[in-house]
């Protein structure tokens, strides 16, 4: 493990460091990763600084497009102002590039791989208390967009993962969720979806489809793709989110495969490698939902709110009616009361 100092004002806040760290694949395999840690100004509370972890939404598949230790390559005033908000509030926010997106070329990320977006976070989260002893064991995540993927997966293996911390719960905006249940649908008939949509779910596709094709040799993604898409592929492995999706501009979805997912041995790579938990959670959720999401569409989030319910799991929903990731006051609102809570209730020994 490694700390370098972020400039001051670095995504609007002071007192930034830089942390590189030792997180692993899907395979078991060690492989270094980077990420950022932000300390509240002012003097150390008892028992230390409690932890939010933050999970970003879609980046790419390239080193420095996670823009937690860089920000030249991609910027989110959306997820700046939330990180200043926590630590507005006295949260050390720890956030984590994600495997491949960070200081290090380590191969593509594995977009939506939810098992090494978990290790990715909680693993940054052991590095940054061994990095700085003010930051205290409780701790907490918010992810949006891709980033509630790994969020919500973390909230559900907390206990096995992290025994020796004191989870608190876990914030998810409008969480990706479920896309594997309309891969079976996917095929060479899908026609093109027009304009800057369509290129926005092209590339989000390419990155799903080459992260499964990473880490899954056994499902022979490769065998499913045309040869455009899979020199789509190919040319996206080192680029962020804006480049992959004009290199997809204007090319249907079916162009890129030469037969439909719906294989068995497609399908079970794909619930490995992305299916959210639906059941076993045991601290407090916090759901903030659009229904005129269309990047993460909206009946997604409805069967995500669905399964969670079936299974009786105690989570709070706020829905609201704004675009992908948009927060209006009721869910801001939420928001300060969750966190409030963590911060009124003591640290357990």
């Amino acid at each position: 493990m490694a700390t370098t100092a972020l400039p001051d004002g670095f995504r609007g806040l002071s007192n930034g460091t830089i942390i590189d760290y030792w997180t692993t694949r899907s395979s078991g395999e060690p492989v270094k990763a980077s990420g950022a840690l932000f300390v509240p100004s002012g003097p150390t509370p008892a028992g230390g600084w409690p932890i939010m972890a933050y999970d970003h939404g879609t980046a790419g598949l390239g080193p420095g497009c996670g823009g937690q230790t860089d920000d030249t390559k991609l910027s989110r005033p959306f997820e700046d102002n939330l990180i200043q908000y926590f630590v507005g509030k006295g949260f050390a926010v720890v956030a984590p590039d994600l495997l491949g997106l960070g200081r290090f070329d380590t191969g593509p990320h594995p977009y939506l791989e939810i098992s090494s977006g978990v290790s990715a976070t909680v693993d940054m989260v052991h590095a940054a208390r061994a990095a700085n002893p003010e930051l205290s064991r409780t701790w907490a995540v918010t992810g949006g967009s891709a980033g509630g993927q790994p969020a919500l997966g973390a909230a559900h293996d907390h206990a096995a993962l992290a025994p020796d911390l004191d989870f608190r719960g876990v914030i998810a905006i409008d969480p990706e969720s479920d896309v594997e249940e309309v891969s079976p649908f996917v095929g060479p008939w899908v026609p093109a979806i027009p304009g800057p949509a369509g290129a926005a779910v092209n590339g989000f596709t390419i990155s799903m489809i080459d992260g499964l094709r990473t880490t899954h040799p056994e499902a022979d993604v490769d065998s499913y793709l045309s040869p455009r898409g899979k020199q789509l592929l190919d040319d996206s492995e080192s680029l962020c989110i804006a480049d992959i999706m004009k290199l997809a501009a204007g090319v249907s979805m079916g162009d890129l495969f030469s037969r439909p997912l719906n294989t068995p041995q497609f399908q079970a790579a794909m619930n490995e490698y992305m299916t959210v938990p639906v059941d076993g959670y045991d601290t407090p959720m916090l759901l903030l939902l659009n229904t005129n999401d269309i990047t993460v569409p909206s009946p997604l989030h409805a069967a995500l709110f669905a399964q969670l319910t079936a299974n009786h799991v105690d989570f709070q929903a706020v829905v609201g009616t704004g675009a992908h990731t948009k927060l209006n006051p009721q869910m801001w609102d939420a928001i300060n009361a969750f966190t409030d809570h963590i911060l009124a209730t003591p640290t357990q020994p």
